[in-house]
């Protein structure tokens, strides 16, 4: 063995958005990939990989889909054992079950024992890098990036900002600690090994102006963080924001008043927005995050994925666990098909394969390093059973075309769907 391992499969890569033009020709499928080093080295035929790699380890994965691995882009890790609690509305929700579990965080055994089994969850559903909020206690972060760095995995996280009291005692920092833990987790683990900060305020309602102003500041000053938020995600939360600054020309102008407002950031959800906001996350080049699971279970709305494409806007798409109801990106895409539908413009499978890893990876700054499978990229892959429940079997055996048989994954898949997954090359268990 020379320390390679081809990967023989229909091997799914991406040359550009299928958002733009024929999705299906946005694809490309090869019949294997050389990995070495965590890194790709190649993909093409099986039999010219062989030869170019004498002594490779060759693991057939005969008509299983090789891509690359899921690109969780919103999330909330502190939430892991709140997901599928019932009945509540956003704010509520937030008060009765989000709240109190987050509490639970200033344990640092506690946080280490979530973060370990998020990351096993998350692995088993096939993504292999996510965006997270942890929460206001700086051991919530050391907890998550400590886990993944064990297992050489590339996460995005924060510190979660609150200072006003529209949350409760006992979750609230200010806004000089909270200058202050995020700069010295910042220089603690960005850029180490394959983890970034995002500077992290949950959402105005829960920070004062002084706040964002100094976490506006800190990104000014560590301008290669991501900075990750909220924005209207309900019209009732809209109203809130409004309630509690009343000088804003609308909820985006919360942030971009005190500098929260630049093309590496972050904004969840972005169901509810105004002309205004719409074109002013466009000039700046901002991510929106689509969450279409916690957007239909929280009953927030419905998404505008073909207009804001269509607008040119740079989208992501996430579980938004626990808001949202899976840990799955194959049921995330499956919702955000469903959302499509009943908007009148159902989303073709390559289009959602796309947002799940290229377009997630581009909404992180990480186009070039995730969420494609192509040379030099990090090897992170999940390999996908077409046939893993005998409904998706049968289903599969009736397809005419590759597309077919990976919408029926998409929309009926789940772990079981999972064949393997490889972080930086290795399998992960």
């Amino acid at each position: 063995m020379n320390g390679t391992t081809i990967l023989r499969g229909q091997v799914l890569g991406f040359a550009r958005s299928p958002f733009d033009g024929d999705p299906e020709g946005a694809a490309r499928v090869d019949e294997a990939v050389a990995i070495a080093g965590g890194r790709i080295l190649a993909t093409g035929s099986a039999e010219a990989l062989a030869r170019a790699h004498p002594g490779a380890e060759i693991v057939d994965h005969g008509d299983k889909v090789i891509l690359a691995g899921f690109v969780d882009a919103h999330a909330h890790y502190p939430q892991t054992a709140i997901i599928a609690s019932w009945g509540k509305r956003l704010i509520d929700w937030l008060n009765s079950y989000t709240f109190p579990e987050e509490m639970r965080f200033a344990d640092p055994a506690y946080a280490g024992t979530i973060a370990a089994r998020y990351l096993d969850l998350t692995a088993a559903h096939g993504t292999t890098t996510v965006c997270s909020y942890c929460t206001i206690h700086p051991e919530s972060v050391e907890a998550l990036f400590s886990e993944a760095q064990r297992r050489g995995q590339r996460i995005v996280a924060g510190k979660t900002c609150m200072d006003r009291d529209t949350a409760p005692e006992g979750l609230r920092d200010t806004a000089q600690s909270a200058y202050d833990d995020s700069r010295a987790l910042i220089g603690r683990w960005h850029g180490v090994d394959r983890l970034n900060y995002a500077i992290t305020p949950r959402f105005s309602p829960t920070s004062t102006p002084e706040q964002l102003e100094a976490l506006g500041s800190l990104w000014a000053e560590h301008s290669d963080c991501l900075m990750q938020t909220h924005l209207s995600e309900q019209t009732d939360e809209i109203e809130w924001v409004l309630g509690l600054y009343p000088q804003a020309r609308d909820y985006l102008d919360t942030y971009e008043a005190y500098g929260l407002l630049g093309e590496r950031g972050l904004y969840g959800h972005a169901i509810h927005l105004e002309p205004r906001e719409r074109d002013r996350l466009r000039e700046t080049g901002a991510a929106l995050v689509h969450c279409p699971t916690s957007n239909t279970f929280i009953g927030s709305g419905l998404f505008d994925m073909n207009g804001l494409m269509a607008e040119g806007q740079r989208i992501g798409l996430a579980t938004d666990t626990g808001g949202g109801s899976s840990f799955s990106m194959l049921r995330t895409m499956a919702a955000a098909y469903e959302i499509g539908q009943l908007r009148g413009r159902p989303l073709h499978a390559a289009e959602l394969l796309w947002l799940a890893t290229a377009g997630s990876a581009a909404a992180l700054h990480m186009g070039d390093r995730i969420g494609n499978i192509a040379h030099g990229m990090e090897a992170d892959l999940v390999v996908l059973d077409l046939a893993s429940t005998p409904a998706i079997a049968q289903r599969t055996a009736r397809a005419e075309t590759l597309w077919e048989a990976l919408f029926a994954t998409i929309m009926m898949g789940d772990d079981r769907a999972i064949a393997e997954v490889r972080i930086a090359g290795r399998k992960a268990v």
